[in-house]
């Protein structure tokens, strides 16, 4: 990254300030928005990334970005998976698989230290892990930056020390290996309370605490409801030749246009399975039996299958650089 960022950079940290997803009233204002952030993120940043989770709001950001690098010739940036190691295998082979489809370079943000601790002595989660037996560095965020008192800690993600170790402390050491200005990335107003006062182009610049990055948040301004739309509509149309061009919602694995298969769709096939939100493999449960997109997203929460845990200390998480 260049010494002087982020002083090279064109862009208005104040877009989208005080707005909501009522602002866009329709899925064309939606996409129109998201195109301009797009674009304006893939030329201003020097080396930007996109993080991919496998979820429905990394991947229709990533869908975003292959759509104007090839509609303006700018380069699709490397993808960020940070693995965890609690993931469900049905999210590295979605992946793998798309990864692959698409012609993507994966970035695997990890906390090897970790990994190797949980290896060695063959821990499951819930584990308790030693602190002292960590690096100097990851002891540093324990102690210094998270002023965790407690000698160990569990292995699980959802978790205080555990979020910030395996997601946030993963993540910001890939993003100074990579030498990262800008975080392209899938959150969403509606998603979490403590993202609503986001804004499209967000300043990550404290050294102290993270890398000097920018967070660029494309579909910052889209609802549940409208993600699946997109998907429906335009990304699946788009990525899957024998798909109907005007768009067709699946009511389930059984129901897909004649010639489609379920893994020539860019959708998990946990949303398929009834999972709103995909977290850690241990601490997220189904919300319905329904595919996701079928279920009462007026009236209930997207995140309710997800441990509350680490729902409550979101802001606090955020705060150290989580997503």
């Amino acid at each position: 990254m260049a010494d002087e960022f982020p002083d090279y950079l064109d862009v208005d940290y104040g877009d989208g300030e005080g707005e909501n997803p009522e602002d866009y009233p329709s899925l064309e204002h939606k996409v129109e928005k998201a195109i301009e952030v797009t674009k304006k993120g893939l030329e201003e940043y020097e080396n930007p990334a996109v993080m991919w989770t496998g979820g429905k709001d990394s991947t229709l950001t990533l869908y975003f970005i292959k759509e104007v690098a090839e509609r303006y010739d700018l380069e699709v940036p490397p993808a960020v998976f940070i693995d965890h190691f609690q993931h469900f295998q049905d999210i590295h082979d979605f992946v793998e698989h798309w990864a692959d489809e698409w012609d993507l370079e994966v970035i695997y943000a990890r906390n090897e230290d970790v990994g190797d601790y949980v290896d060695e002595h063959g821990l499951e989660p819930g584990d308790d892990i030693e602190i002292g037996e960590l690096s100097d560095h990851n002891q540093h965020h324990v102690h210094d930056l998270l002023e965790y008192e407690e000698d160990t800690f569990p292995f699980l993600l959802d978790t205080y020390v555990g979020n910030h170790l395996l997601k946030t402390v993963a993540l910001n050491d890939a993003l100074e290996q990579y030498d990262v200005d800008g975080v392209i990335s899938g959150v969403r107003w509606d998603e979490q309370e403590a993202r609503a006062d986001e804004t499209f182009f967000s300043p990550r610049h404290d050294p102290e605490i993270y890398p000097p990055h920018d967070r660029i948040q494309p579909i910052l301004h889209f609802d549940e409801p409208a993600v699946w739309d997109a998907f429906w509509y335009f990304v699946v149309p788009d990525t899957v030749e024998a798909y109907p061009d005007d768009g067709y919602v699946p009511q389930g694995f059984d129901d897909l246009p004649e010639g489609v298969e379920q893994d020539d769709i860019p959708v998990s096939p946990k949303y398929f399975e009834g999972f709103r939100s995909l977290g850690s493999e241990v601490s997220t449960q189904k919300s319905d039996q329904e595919p996701a997109w079928l279920q009462d997203m007026e009236n209930t929460t997207e995140r309710a299958g997800r441990a509350q845990d680490k729902e409550d200390l979101m802001e606090r998480l955020r705060d150290l650089g989580y997503m």
